[in-house]
C-alpha cells in the first residue's frame, strides 16, 4: 500500500481487543495512520461529529448496541465511510448479514495479522471510492434528468431507457464486487487484474453514456460553447478508430482513407469526437461480424468531409425520416441493444457546428451517412 495519511475510528467495548487491534494497526501503518478508539457506539458518534475518519473498524456487540442495529446506526451519522466488521469465529454469519447492508468487509478478532488487516483496509477503501463514484455520477445524471424534463414531453421513456441501461452494468458491478469481497483469498493476481479490468471497463461504459446525456442537455439548453483548436485530422481519426479496434469483439475491419494533413485544421476535438465515435459505433453495431466499415475524410474550400459507410442491416425507408429524433430506434434493429440517443447526439453537434448531414441506407446492404462541417473561423458564423 501507497504512503498515505488516514484517519480510522476503531469502535470496542473490550479493552483486550482493542488493544490487540492497536498494536496491528500501527505495524500495518504504510503512512500516517491515526487511531481513535471508541468503547461505545454513543460515544462513537460523539467523535464522528467532531472529527473526521476515512474508515471504521466496528464490533457489533457494543455495551449500548447490539446486532445490525450497529451498522445501521452508524451508517446514519457516516453515510459514505466504509466499514470493516469486528466479529469472533462463531459471528461470521452475522457479520456477512451486515456486509449485504452496506459494511465493506469484516475481520475475524482471533484472526487479524498485520498483512490481513492491511488488505482489508486497502480493499474497503477503494471498494468505497468505487460506490461514491458511482453515487456521484448517478446524482449528475438525476441532475441532467431534471433539466431534460423540463424540456420535452419524452422524460418517461428517457427515464426508463437510462434504467435499463444502468441495470445491467451495475448488476455486472454487484456481482463482481461480491466475487472480490468474499472469495479473495481464493483468486490469482491474474483473476483479480481481469475482475478490475472489467469493474473499469464497466464504470467507463456509464460514464460514457452519462456524459452524453449531459451533452444533450448542455445543448439543447445552449450552455455549450465551440472552442477551435488546432487538429491534425488524419492523426486524430487514427487514434480514434484505434480506440474502436481494441474494444471491437466482432473483429471489423476499419478502414481509414484520409488526406495527408500537412497542417492542423482549426476544429472542435470534443464535438468531432462526439460525432464520428457515436457514427463509428453504430456502424459496428449493426455490421455483420468480420465486414468491413470505411471511415472516409476530405478537405475541401474550408469544408471538411466526413463518410463512414457500412455493409450492415440498413435503415426501413419509411423510418429514415426520424432518425434524428431522441430515443428513436428502428423496427429491424432486434436484439441490438442501443439508447436511441446517438444520431440525436450527432445531428445536435453538426448543427451547432452549421454543418449538415445526409443518410443513405438500403435494407439489407448498408448505410453510407456524410457530415460536411466547415473548418476554422467559418465554424463560428
Amino acid at each position: 500500500m501507497q504512503q498515505e495519511s488516514i484517519q480510522v475510528l476503531l469502535v470496542e467495548d473490550s479493552l483486550t481487543d482493542a488493544q490487540l487491534f492497536e498494536r496491528v494497526f500501527f505495524r500495518a501503518a504504510t503512512g500516517d495512520w491515526k487511531l481513535v478508539h471508541a468503547k461505545r457506539l454513543s460515544e462513537a458518534i460523539n467523535y464522528c461529529c467532531t472529527k473526521s475518519f476515512d474508515l471504521a473498524l466496528l464490533d457489533l456487540r457494543l455495551p449500548d448496541s447490539e446486532g445490525l442495529a450497529t451498522v445501521s446506526r452508524l451508517h446514519q451519522v457516516i453515510p459514505d465511510i466504509p466499514i470493516i466488521i469486528l466479529t469472533v469465529s462463531d459471528d461470521e454469519e452475522l457479520a456477512l448479514e451486515a456486509m449485504a447492508q452496506g459494511a465493506q468487509d469484516y475481520l475475524v478478532k482471533d484472526q487479524v495479522t498485520i498483512q490481513l488487516l492491511r488488505r482489508s483496509i486497502r480493499y474497503a477503501m477503494e471498494r468505497s471510492q468505487i460506490l461514491q463514484q458511482l453515487k456521484n455520477r448517478e446524482r449528475e445524471a438525476l441532475q441532467a434528468l431534471d433539466r431534460e424534463r423540463e424540456l420535452n414531453q419524452l422524460k418517461s421513456y428517457f427515464v426508463s431507457m437510462v434504467s435499463h441501461e444502468f441495470r445491467n452494468p451495475l448488476s455486472a458491478l454487484r456481482v463482481l464486487s461480491e466475487v472480490l469481497l468474499h472469495y479473495d483469498s481464493n483468486l490469482t493476481a491474474q483473476k483479480k487484474e481481469t475482475y478490475s479490468q472489467q469493474i473499469n471497463t464497466t464504470v467507463n461504459h456509464m460514464c460514457q453514456l452519462l456524459d452524453e446525456v449531459i451533452l444533450l442537455g448542455k445543448v439543447d439548453t445552449g450552455n455549450f460553447e465551440i472552442e477551435l483548436r488546432p487538429l491534425h485530422l488524419k492523426e486524430f481519426c487514427e487514434e480514434l478508430i484505434t480506440s474502436f479496434q481494441y474494444s471491437d469483439e466482432n473483429q471489423h475491419s476499419i478502414i481509414l482513407d484520409c488526406q495527408q494533413d500537412l497542417h492542423p485544421i482549426e476544429m472542435d476535438a470534443d464535438l468531432l469526437r462526439h460525432i464520428l465515435a457515436n457514427l463509428i459505433s453504430n456502424a459496428l453495431k449493426y455490421s455483420p461480424s468480420g465486414s468491413e466499415v470505411r471511415v472516409e475524410v476530405s478537405f475541401l474550400n474550408n469544408q471538411v468531409t466526413f463518410c463512414i459507410r457500412d455493409r450492415g442491416i440498413g435503415i426501413p425507408e419509411t423510418e429514415q425520416h426520424r432518425l434524428f429524433e431522441t430515443f428513436s430506434r428502428c423496427s429491424n434493429v432486434g436484439k441490438i441493444q442501443g439508447t436511441g440517443l446517438g444520431l440525436a447526439i450527432v445531428k445536435r453537434c453538426v448543427d451547432l457546428y452549421t454543418g449538415e448531414i445526409s443518410i443513405e441506407s438500403q435494407v439489407g446492404i448498408g448505410t453510407n451517412v456524410t457530415v460536411l462541417l466547415p473548418a476554422g473561423d467559418s465554424a463560428l458564423r
